[in-house]
């Protein structure tokens, strides 16, 4: 088959047209990335009205909708020491039905999700959790706190959060464990 003129203009307007559907569905994704890494701290902050401070730790209190009562969270924003940009919301809560405890840490996109989140408390080694999703503010890691890390977190001075970029280079993010202890006895 022999393609006229036109034939092959139309098929080059047809692809024209596709890159530029396709590079200005890239272009949305990342504006939508950096809106969502503008915002993840002010997300963050807004988690509730600020019911008290204890150390470091802010106690942040809302009612879900539909919820019976208010639900209140322990919460500290920090910021990598050596990497400002590199933020961590690290959030501390009682399930609604009283049954769990969870400790939940929010960390920028971008980093390994193999690797997972590295946890040390004065400098004693106390694991690894897993992330378990990733939203546009940051992907969360959680776990259920057992006796023995909220023991270990309210007895400990500071904490350093270990994320990753690649398998070589882990940046470690300091918080301070001071409140910890009376905050998370307040937690209703």
């Amino acid at each position: 088959m022999i393609e006229t003129g036109a034939e092959r203009m139309g098929q080059q307007t047809t692809n024209t047209a596709s890159v530029r559907r396709g590079l200005a569905g890239f272009l949305l994704g990342c504006l939508t990335i950096v809106a969502g890494l503008a915002l993840a701290p002010q997300m963050a902050a807004a988690q509730g009205a600020v019911k008290a401070k204890y150390g470091d730790w802010e106690m942040r209190c809302e009612t879900p909708p539909g919820a019976a009562r208010e639900q209140c969270a322990l919460i500290q924003s920090v910021a990598a020491e050596d990497k400002p940009n590199v933020n961590l919301v690290v959030i501390v809560l009682k399930t609604a039905d009283g049954k769990s405890r969870l400790l939940r840490v929010i960390a920028p996109l971008g980093v390994l999700l193999p690797s997972g989140l590295g946890l040390k408390i004065d400098q004693a080694d106390v694991g690894r959790a897993g992330f378990v999703r990733c939203l546009p503010s940051g992907c969360v890691a959680e776990v259920v706190m057992e006796d023995k890390l909220i023991d270990q977190i309210g007895a400990g001075q500071q904490g350093t959060f270990i994320i990753f970029e690649t398998p070589e280079e882990g940046i470690g993010i300091p918080i301070t464990l001071k409140g910890f202890k009376d905050g998370f006895a307040k937690l209703p």
